[in-house]
């Protein structure tokens, strides 16, 4: 298993979309939300993304192919 802290900024058209759910259903990832502000119009999500190696990568991939801004923060956990 390997963890990836990201930031995921929402637009207004996804702000009301169920893309954690979706994600965690059809790629088997396990977020750990850190913090989160989601309003009306605009939201962002700082969590950590947990799963195999190249799942994690496909789900970054995957967020960014459904219109979610995905700012890698640097830190990687391994367990």
């Amino acid at each position: 298993m390997i963890g990836v802290r990201v930031k995921l900024t929402f637009p207004e058209e996804l702000v009301r979309e169920p893309i954690i759910a979706r994600m965690v259903k059809e790629l088997d990832i396990v977020p750990n939300i850190r913090r989160a502000d989601v309003g009306e119009r605009t939201g962002w999500i700082i969590c950590e993304l947990d799963g195999e190696g190249s799942t994690v990568d496909q789900a970054v991939e995957w967020l960014r192919g459904e219109g979610v801004q995905v700012d890698l923060l640097g830190d990687v956990v391994e367990s």
